[in-house]
């Protein structure tokens, strides 16, 4: 016994290790003092803090913690934003670098590459799910709480149940609430659009129906319509673009501010029958819970297809020209 508790001992001692490294501005190139570094571990109950402490005047920080197992992750708060860099399980943990940059409200640092709306009609619901791609190609991070990083359009019914799930660069996919604007139906996600490319999704299911109406909350990123390769769309607003290649899905762009659809035939994109969505209640499927990629793959790649598939539809036309 004396053995054991021994063996238990040294292996705790051995987990308490120091982490350091240095904080480092990425708009200015240079070490960043004042960034409050701490090392957390996400768990069911969100992110536990294990020890935090803020970085010197040379940018250097050093954190003595027991690391548990398991995936663990080191935050920098900087300016009202959180970054992240993941401590590899095994990986030396000495001589890090965090990288921080400054916040701007200013809208030029990032754009709106991308609105992405599937429109699947099944023989119980209409299921709606959208992705916008959000491209920060400059050395600050975009924050704009009042206006938020994105806009859309909800209809009356899903107002107010509507989660967005957020997968920012190096970090862990997040929710955030949809919260209302002053514009009625429109609504916004609030969240720093830090240097790469950040995606936002989410989804909602309304009545079965052979008709969508819907609005574009900003004029200034078209919306691109997917349906199955069943299903087809017809109405004031919108302009075929073809097929996808590989799994036939039909593309449209909106054209206009507000659009009226008719909706012909029923499918999904996710499996035969829909079958992974779940039940539909009107609430949104999107939701935290472990291994969400692996329900979702065949989702996700149709999406992944989808969105190449209207780029090349894209340079395919202007090459034609």
């Amino acid at each position: 016994m004396r053995t054991l508790g021994a063996v238990v001992l040294a292996c705790g001692s051995l987990a308490l290790a120091a982490v350091d490294g240095v904080a480092v501005n990425g708009t200015t190139g240079k070490p960043q003092p004042s960034v409050m570094v701490s090392v957390v571990q996400p768990g069911p109950s969100g992110m536990q803090t294990l020890a935090s402490v803020k970085s010197g005047a040379d940018g250097k920080f050093s954190i003595e913690t027991r690391v548990p197992p398991g995936p663990t992750i080191l935050q920098g708060a900087y300016q009202g934003v959180i970054y992240n860099l993941v401590l590899t399980p095994g990986a030396p943990a000495t001589n890090l670098q965090l990288n921080v940059y400054d916040a701007t409200t200013s809208a030029a640092s990032a754009k709106i590459a991308q609105h992405l709306m599937v429109i699947e009609p099944m023989a119980n619901a209409l299921q709606i799910s959208e992705t916008f791609l959000a491209q920060n190609e400059t050395l600050q991070t975009y924050l704009d709480p009042a206006k938020g990083s994105i806009q859309f359009y909800l209809p009356e019914a899903v107002r107010d149940k509507v989660q967005v799930t957020i997968s920012a660069p190096g970090g862990m996919p997040i929710n955030r609430p949809a919260e209302s604007t002053k514009k009625p139906g429109v609504y916004k996600a609030s969240y720093p659009l830090k240097p790469g490319e950040t995606r936002f999704e989410f989804s909602y299911s309304l009545p079965a129906s052979d008709a969508f109406s819907g609005r574009n909350a900003d004029p200034a990123t078209p919306i691109s319509l997917v349906t199955p390769s069943a299903v087809t769309l017809t109405g004031e607003g919108i302009d075929s673009k073809g097929q996808e290649p590989q799994t036939q899905a039909h593309i449209y762009a909106v054209t206009a501010p507000t659009f009226d659809l008719k909706i012909e035939g029923t499918g999904s994109l996710r499996g035969p029958d829909g079958a992974a969505s779940q039940e539909d209640d009107g609430r949104p499927e999107v939701k935290v819970e472990s291994a969400r990629i692996y329900t979702k793959l065949s989702w996700v790649l149709g999406l992944t297809l989808a969105i190449l598939a209207l780029g090349g539809v894209t340079l395919y036309r202007k090459s034609a020209v």
